[in-house]
């Protein structure tokens, strides 16, 4: 797991919240994925929310500097909207759809980043549980 991937999962997780997106928490699951070091969770209250907050995410990082989504599925629906950035994965969901996949309970065995505090400081420090 890279510091550049955490430093972009984070900077994704602070864009969510800057929509208001609900319960955002990054998952440091590349110890037991090897496809991805992170993910980045979490819900708007309706579509127009899920779709305001995937649009600030994408925004967000490119206006930064940072990667470009590999790919965005699910805009149709808005129900679980997935931008994979390679490193790291964001699931923006609806709350019905997120109750129902339960990602946390799915990777409850992973560690949390504290998203909250100073970029290099989670960058640099032990990740959290």
């Amino acid at each position: 797991m890279d510091e550049e991937s955490t430093r972009w999962a984070i900077e994704a997780a602070r864009a969510a919240d800057a929509k208001s997106g609900v319960e955002t928490v990054v998952l440091a699951v590349g110890a037991l994925l090897a496809i991805t070091d992170h993910f980045v969770i979490t819900h708007g209250r309706n579509p127009r929310q899920v779709r305001t907050i995937a649009d600030e995410i994408e925004r967000a990082l490119t206006e930064a500097g940072g990667p470009k989504p590999l790919r965005i599925e699910g805009l149709d629906e808005l129900t679980w909207v997935l931008l994979d950035y390679g490193p790291f994965v964001v699931h923006v969901f609806d709350e019905d759809a997120r109750n129902y996949y339960e990602l946390e309970r799915l990777w409850a065995d992973v560690a949390k980043v504290d998203w909250q505090v100073p970029v290099d400081e989670a960058a640099s420090s032990p990740i959290s549980q």
